[in-house]
């Protein structure tokens, strides 16, 4: 029996980096995934490839954190798979490395637009369709959001309160039979983490590397399994979760990860023929 037969999730973010693991995973393990992104992101490539393995896939193109299309989008789960089961808040993005003094306030701006506003609006309006199928909700976290991130406060402090805000969902929904959790991952091989794709820089890398225990970025697949686990029924009695996904960098002290074994730095081969890693929203003309 696949893990999410019969559900229907909607992946904000869903064709690039974790959230195209997401959708394909979910898809693979038997739900029916509204793929969301930008307009300028691969959403109908990634759909494309998901039905054409015979899983089931609908596009919803357009910038959530506009009211009117975080609406839309719960309608159009709804009009297309006529339910709602599982909502994963992954939209979000990672513009600028900068110490706070030379913080660009519209990057300031543009970060709070995409990563908190766009959980808000879609949190708030699927609400009322998951109360009808006792569904859950899993919101990106981040190891930023229990450290803070220096050269990019920021980011860490959106991630401070998607934690925050999704265990007060967790207790105010809970009597609706609706759960909320968050994975919160450490360092991800994605355009974020790469100086020739995001914003950080050679030596932003080395440390990220070499502050996790384990010595090496998670994938994005390895991330997309701790949804799976909190999206599934599995998970039937987890709500409130901030599910750390980090190589154990929020307990490391130093450079750690340079004790790790040659072994413990190679990454887990990737099982679902990702083509979008190390695309993603680390750029401000994103979404405009």
């Amino acid at each position: 029996m696949k893990r999410l037969n019969g559900k229907v999730a909607i992946v904000t973010g869903g064709a690039t980096g974790i959230g195209e693991a997401i959708s394909r995973l979910f898809a693979k393990e038997g739900a029916k995934v509204i793929v969301n992104g930008f307009p300028e992101d691969p959403v109908m490539d990634v759909v494309s490839s998901i039905t054409n393995k015979g899983d089931f896939a609908a596009p919803f193109v357009g910038d959530v954190s506009v009211e009117e299309n975080a609406m839309a989008c719960v309608q159009f789960a709804i009009q297309t798979f006529y339910k709602l089961d599982i909502l994963i808040n992954n939209a979000g993005v990672f513009p600028v490395m900068e110490q706070i003094h030379n913080y660009p306030t519209d990057a300031f701006d543009y970060v709070m637009r995409n990563n908190i506003r766009t959980a808000f609006l879609m949190t708030k309006y699927a609400i009322p369709e998951l109360k009808k199928t006792k569904g859950c909700i899993v919101s990106a976290g981040s190891e930023a959001g229990f450290l803070g991130l220096a050269e990019n406060a920021p980011y860490g402090g959106s991630k401070g309160w998607i934690h925050a805000f999704t265990r007060g969902v967790a207790v105010e929904q809970a009597q609706h039979g609706i759960r909320a959790n968050c994975v919160c991952p450490g360092a991800i091989d994605t355009a974020w983490t790469h100086k020739e794709h995001g914003p950080m820089k050679k030596k932003h890398e080395k440390m990220i590397i070499e502050g996790t225990p384990l010595g090496r970025r998670g994938t994005p697949e390895e991330i997309a399994n701790a949804y799976l686990f909190l999206a599934s029924d599995e998970a039937s009695y987890v709500t409130g979760a901030l599910f750390s996904v980090d190589g154990g960098i929020t307990i490391a002290k130093g450079a750690v990860g340079k004790m790790a074994d040659k072994d413990v730095k190679k990454e887990p081969e990737d099982n679902l023929d990702l083509k979008h890693d190390m695309d993603g929203a680390t750029d401000m003309i994103r979404g405009r």
